[in-house]
């Protein structure tokens, strides 16, 4: 018969209850309960309790060395700009859908200054494929800054509720950015994605467009 360590049952149980919740809790009431935090995000916090509730091997984990719940403490953004929560606005614009394809992004400071607004040609592309590729580039940007606390504001309703987790991915050709963006988003301490209304994201349009232009003329 094994021996086990006081409290071990108990341990055990509520790292059960948080995986549970973790895995049955919908999207919207861990939007509405953690704010400033995607789903995703709050889920992979919960799956990393549980784990330090039971250590492997029965091993006893110091304090000083578990990882932090709430995202890497060493990350931040460089300079002047630590402490701040950086502001990102992408869009992708396609003329023609697949047709003529740009983006542009705008990254903000807390104050409201701009520190990048740029875009980018594309060629030929969906509506759908620029969005993701104006957020990888925004993300690549603010990642020159450091890696601290950011928000990302898009006017695409439908790549926000999929990096939320509302909408599945489907498309072949949007899995692997989708996937991109994902991986990009877990570097930084902390992020939000929240829809904006398509006048609210102006200079990132702005600039998409521009980048057509340029190209065509």
């Amino acid at each position: 018969m094994k021996s086990r360590t006081p409290g071990s049952d108990s341990k055990a149980r509520a790292a059960h209850i948080v995986e549970v919740l973790a895995q049955k809790v919908p999207d919207h009431f861990l939007r509405e309960y953690f704010c400033g935090m995607a789903p995703e995000q709050v889920r992979r916090i919960l799956l990393e309790t549980a784990k330090m509730l039971i250590p492997p091997q029965g091993k006893a984990v110091r304090p000083e060395t578990q990882p932090s719940l709430f995202g890497d403490d060493k990350k931040t953004w460089k300079g002047k700009l630590a402490g701040q929560i950086l502001q990102l606005y992408s869009d992708g614009a396609s003329r023609g859908n697949p047709g003529q394809a740009g983006v542009g992004i705008a990254i903000l400071d807390g104050q409201g200054n701009e520190l990048v607004g740029t875009g980018k040609y594309l060629g030929q592309c969906t509506n759908n494929e620029a969005e993701y590729r104006a957020l990888l580039l925004g993300l690549d940007k603010c990642s020159m800054f450091g890696s601290g606390r950011l928000k990302v504001h898009l006017d695409s309703e439908l790549i926000v509720k999929q990096i939320h987790g509302d909408y599945k991915v489907k498309h072949p050709n949007l899995k692997p950015l989708f996937q991109q963006v994902m991986q990009k988003l877990s570097r930084f301490a902390s992020f939000s994605v929240t829809h904006v209304r398509r006048e609210k994201n102006q200079r990132a349009d702005e600039l998409a467009n521009r980048a057509i232009d340029e190209h065509m003329q």
